[in-house]
């Protein structure tokens, strides 16, 4: 499966989506030709304690669309297209003048113990984290990282998905920036108050000790936790 990321930021942490532009956005997204699924994703309305506050507010808005393959992902991609429009933040007023990113990635989904989210479930809480590299080695990264951490990760508790995102090559004429993040990763739980419990357990100690462990890298980290909406393709309803 390939994911495309698109990113909104906000370097001061304060701008945020209006509501009428998120539900142009959730038109638009659920339009797109071929996607298999759209997840948006917005900042919290209030902050939730966990080991990276320090990695500031997020961006304003970003999406993450699932293709099942990269030339239908590479076909979103055109100029002119929804996703074109999208990132030049036409008929999004309030994301005007952001700084605007993208990178398609081939997805990689782990086990969890329990995938579904209680009833109720109205907006799951997303971890958003990325590496923007690079290795020294980035098979030796890869090979550690995949091999090691999401055992570490399904043992937070209440976590409903694991998904470790890598590099791919691929052709675009989108109108915003081109990133190469050498990972992205993410992990889902029901609600902000559940990433606060899962990031406060004794798992983030193991999840350290794995980190000390890594092979050589630069430019460190980012951790985000984002509200998150599920468009399905040919409906705007999330």
């Amino acid at each position: 499966m390939i994911s495309c990321f698109m990113t909104f930021a906000d370097m001061a942490g304060e701008r945020r989506i209006s509501a009428g532009d998120l539900a142009a956005a959730i038109e638009a997204v659920a339009s797109i030709p071929d996607m298999t699924e759209g997840l948006l994703f917005t900042p919290l309305e209030q902050s939730v304690d966990h080991p990276y506050r320090a990695d500031g507010a997020g961006p304003a808005f970003a999406l993450q669309l699932r293709f099942p393959d990269l030339p239908t992902c590479e076909a979103a991609l055109n100029r002119g297209g929804i996703l074109s429009g999208l990132a030049t933040g036409r008929g999004l007023s309030s994301l005007a003048g952001l700084d605007v990113t993208h990178q398609v990635m081939v997805t990689r989904r782990f086990p969890v113990d329990v995938a579904t989210h209680p009833d109720g479930t109205v907006r799951p809480c997303s971890y958003l984290v990325h590496y923007p590299g690079p290795a020294d080695d980035m098979n030796a990264w890869n090979l550690h990282y995949i091999e090691h951490h999401p055992a570490i990760m399904r043992t937070f508790p209440d976590v409903r998905q694991i998904e470790i995102y890598t590099r791919v090559d691929w052709i675009d004429r989108l109108p915003s920036r081109r990133v190469e993040h050498m990972q992205r990763n993410k992990l889902v739980f029901d609600s902000p108050d559940a990433l606060a419990r899962a990031l406060s357990s004794d798992v983030i100690k193991r999840m350290r000790e794995d980190f000390l462990r890594f092979p050589p890298f630069a430019g460190g980290n980012k951790h985000f936790p984002m509200l998150t909406t599920t468009v399905r393709p040919g409906t705007a309803h999330p």
